[in-house]
């Protein structure tokens, strides 16, 4: 863990220097800075010098070059919560705990600089005078710290009073703030930021694990108030593609990427049939992701950075004094057609004691079961087979869409097999597991997540669930949107999962998925090393 929970690179040279040294300044200052690193940028500045007050680098195309290197760079150290300055105001959110320079732009004895970096930091963003200055090493900084001759830095961006911006903004990566920081550079007085809610969500890859609305207009709020606390702020959520971007008579910008240029293009079609002028549509090039693997976008996404969450753990694991560390107990659940059932077998095959739930129904069913006299009390001798045992779809038919009687049968049923669980429990204890996994649909309906250290969902997209199913059970699609409906929602079973899995690509991803997942659980049950 790096040794400062935040810090401020202030960075001295020429503009054009940046792209082809922003990767290895972004390495040096991540190896100390653990959380937001904020970069001011100033051209120019002799930080050994006499005190000179700030200034904002112009806002053209090699401010942005710049900030797209820097960006691109903090994207392939996964985590670091970079945040290009673009002029002073207010303290920032989080106040630094180490002020950072590039040694490389900074020649001469060290302490004159360092004592230039206190004096800019708390001049400028209210830090206390005594924060420690360092000066990262000129191998890690790297290229020509003077920068491309070839490259014009004084052309000059348009700007706009008033300026609008959408997206989803889910966990704020690099991609996102390029476009924000480009609508900070064009606005002078107004940003209006979209943020896409509810149904516009329904189709997006893995939305159940988007963060919520108020937590992500929060962090967008945080980031543009950092980056440029003189503008105002309009933050909203989206309801529909358009927003008031096709009613709001101040707008004269909207920004868009090369993706959604073709929104752009819509929006102005709905602001002409409103009586309104056009937007001035400014597009920023998507930017690569430098560490995108097999299933996941070329471009810096959010969709990607949601797809490497499977299998990691996203909340704490239940503390329970009640419950034993040994055998440490996996509760795995899903819907119907999720693949949970397969990935029971690859935890299987990689040395959990799998507890399939549903082969204890049946046996808890079954004459001489635990359940079998009173589940025949509760619904009478109308539901036996000739043979005794119970005709489990006569049953169904009796209790589906009556909530009192499926109650009844649950109360009776449930309590038997979380019983015939801990005595399997106690089995796998016997023969020296260390972990087990209880796979069972009805783990969170049951409330069985108290026999349980972690919950796991599988989950799937309800379009991909009714294909597999109609496909392997033969059944309409109407009767299986009608039983996944009668189901928890993935949205409900994820916020109750400590890991969350899906087997909606290859299977070969899926497994990559259930090894990660056992890898990570592995390093948590491993003790921590001695001091």
């Amino acid at each position: 863990m790096p040794p400062f929970a935040s810090g401020l690179l202030v960075l001295t040279a020429p503009l054009p220097a940046l792209p082809r040294r922003a990767a290895g300044l972004v390495a040096a200052a991540a190896g100390l800075v653990a959380g937001p690193l904020y970069v001011h940028l100033q051209p120019g500045l002799r930080l050994g010098g006499p005190a000179a007050g700030p200034a904002a680098p112009p806002a053209g195309p090699a401010l942005l070059r710049a900030l797209a290197a820097l960006y691109t760079a903090a994207a392939a150290r996964r985590g670091l919560d970079l945040r290009v300055l673009l002029g002073p105001g207010r303290r920032l959110a989080r106040q630094p705990r180490v002020l950072l320079a590039a040694a490389a732009e900074a020649p001469g004895p060290p302490e004159p600089v360092q004592l230039g970096l206190q004096r800019l930091a708390a001049a400028v963003y209210g830090c206390p005078p005594s924060l420690p200055a360092l000066l990262l090493g000129e191998d890690t900084a790297g290229g020509d710290p003077e920068g491309d001759p070839e490259q014009d830095p004084e052309a000059a961006l348009p700007e706009f009073l008033d300026v609008a911006v959408g997206g989803t903004f889910d966990r704020l990566h690099g991609a996102h703030r390029l476009l924000l920081s480009a609508c900070c550079l064009l606005a002078r007085r107004r940003l209006l930021a979209g943020v896409a809610d509810g149904e516009l969500l329904r189709h997006k890859v893995l939305p159940e694990l988007i963060e919520p609305y108020e937590l992500r207009a929060a962090k967008l709020r945080e980031f543009l108030e950092d980056v440029k606390p003189s503008l105002c702020y309009d933050i909203v959520p989206l309801a529909d593609p358009f927003g008031p971007s096709v009613t709001d008579p101040d707008l004269q910008c909207l920004v868009v990427s090369e993706e959604t240029h073709r929104g752009g293009e819509a929006v102005n079609k709905k602001r002409l049939e409103n009586g309104l002028p056009e937007l001035a549509l400014y597009e920023i090039q998507l930017m690569k992701d430098p560490e995108h693997s097999q299933n996941e976008e070329e471009k810096i996404s959010s969709s990607s950075l949601r797809q490497r969450l499977l299998g990691t753990l996203l909340q704490p694991p239940r503390q329970d004094p009640a419950l034993p560390l040994r055998p440490y107990v996996i509760g795995l659940t899903g819907g119907t057609g999720s693949g949970k059932t397969s990935m029971a077998k690859l935890l299987g095959q990689l040395g959990a004691f799998v507890i399939d739930a549903d082969q204890l129904g049946h046996a808890v069913y079954a004459p001489g079961g635990p359940a079998y006299q009173a589940v025949v009390a509760a619904f009478g001798a109308e539901i036996l087979n000739k043979d005794g045992t119970i005709n489990r779809k006569v049953l169904g038919a009796k209790v589906f869409g009556n909530q009192e009687q499926l109650k009844r049968l649950t109360d009776i049923v449930w309590p038997k097999i979380a019983q015939m669980v801990k005595e399997r429990v106690r089995e796998a204890e016997a023969q020296g597991k260390a972990v087990c996994v209880l796979d069972a649909a009805v783990l969170l309906e049951a409330g069985w997540q108290d026999m349980v250290h972690e919950v796991w969902t599988a989950i799937i997209p309800e379009e991909e669930a009714v294909r597999r199913i109609v496909a392997r059970d033969g059944l309409t699609e109407e009767a299986v949107r009608r039983r996944l409906q009668s189901q928890m929602s993935n949205r409900q079973r994820v916020e109750q999962s400590q890991v969350v899995l899906c087997s909606l690509w290859e299977p070969e991803i899926t497994r990559q998925q259930v090894h990660k997942a056992w890898d990570l659980l592995q390093q948590r049950l491993s003790p921590e090393p001695s001091p």
